[in-house]
């Protein structure tokens, strides 16, 4: 066997045994590599086989991880973090009380629940018994997530402790205008304005927004065409395209604030929104989705613009705002869903309700 082939099959033995249940094959591959004793590590991982298995070809073993890591690409890298640290949370919760969290029972799993049940929000438990249900799956553990000790305790927990999720504060034209308002004209002031305005008319999350490349613009005679390579809601990566019109008043117009900013930046293609520094210049990478929420609060800070505990001041309220503006203006709902590639009618109403109670609510109507 060649150099080149054995390197092949070493490499491919090693992405078989990461995919395994019990990867310590895999740790004890790559620990005597730097040793040079391929072939005792080689003779240990046959002999963990089960009897009468035969090793994967090296294209077997290659075609396996490759298949385990596009099952890892299924969920966004925010919902591995999420579960990640749930897992690690209930993992704790069952070293302390001497229960075993893999593979779990459902009465663990339940009085997990109740345990955690007054100090979380419902969305939270709830999402930690898709992040134990989807390790045990990966596992071959399947877990019944219907079972009573499960669903029923989450039910009572909903029905003893449920209260409202908090909902982002919509923040619609005056308060845009607000925040565009104390915007300087230093470079940081020019973004944040391009920022806070595209993100607004575009109705974009603030993963979309941060993802935009000078590549996804294309003018027209109204204003730009936005393509949206890949979305939450867009998990195939079909794409979307939107248009963002001109606005009527030079000092909130989302285009001529985006085309202001790259002009000042000096970026051509790439990433469009950039950090700033201290010293006044643009660095080269995108910035994080989270910097987008530190923007807004330093600027809606800086303009009195105040959120509640229950509707606080977050990057998702520029895009309730939209809706919430868009509907009191009279634009139809499958405009705005087309906008704003809501996938569920239902989910884009939920906005449109909050925006009737300050329009059209019944009160108004008794004669008082």
């Amino acid at each position: 066997m060649s150099s080149q082939t054995k390197a092949i099959s070493r490499k491919a033995w090693a992405a078989h045994c990461e995919g395994t249940r019990d990867n310590r094959c895999s740790r004890v591959f790559f620990s005597v590599v730097t040793l040079g004793v391929v072939d005792d590590a080689r003779a240990r991982q046959l002999a963990r086989l089960p009897e009468g298995e035969r090793p994967p070809t090296p294209r077997r073993a290659l075609s396996m991880a490759k298949a385990k890591a596009y099952q890892a690409a299924a969920d966004a890298p925010s919902t591995l973090r999420a579960y990640a640290t749930d897992l690690a949370n209930f993992k704790a919760w069952c070293e302390t009380n001497g229960l075993r969290p893999m593979p779990a029972t459902a009465e663990t799993v339940g009085a997990y629940l109740a345990a955690a049940g007054l100090g979380y929000a419902m969305p939270t438990l709830r999402r930690r018994v898709a992040a134990i249900a989807r390790a045990h799956r990966i596992a071959l553990h399947p877990l019944d997530t219907k079972h009573p000790a499960i669903r029923e305790t989450l039910r009572g927990i909903a029905r003893t402790h449920g209260e409202p999720g908090r909902r982002s504060a919509a923040l619609t034209t005056a308060e845009i205008k607000r925040l565009v308002g104390v915007c300087g004209d230093d470079l940081a002031g020019v973004r944040d304005r391009a920022l806070l305005l595209v993100g607004f008319a575009g109705a974009l999350r603030r993963s979309e927004l941060v993802a935009i490349d000078v590549d996804h613009l294309r003018s027209t005679s109204g204003g730009i065409r936005l393509m949206i390579p890949r979305s939450k809601t867009d998990a195939s990566g079909a794409g979307a395209e939107i248009g963002i019109m001109s606005g009527a008043d030079e000092a909130t117009c989302p285009v001529r604030a985006l085309r202001t900013w790259l002009k000042l930046a000096e970026i051509a293609d790439g990433p469009v929104f950039r950090r700033v520094t201290h010293a006044g210049t643009v660095g080269s990478r995108r910035l994080h989705p989270d910097a987008v929420r530190q923007i807004l609060r330093r600027r809606a800070a800086a303009a009195g613009v105040k959120g509640t505990l229950m509707e606080p001041i977050t990057p998702h309220g520029m895009r309730a705002g939209f809706v919430t503006t868009a509907y009191k203006n009279g634009v139809p709902d499958e405009e705005i869903m087309g906008h704003t590639r809501h996938r569920s009618l239902t989910t884009m109403r939920g906005y449109i309700r909050r925006a009737k109670l300050g329009k059209a609510s019944p009160s108004g109507k008794l004669g008082l």
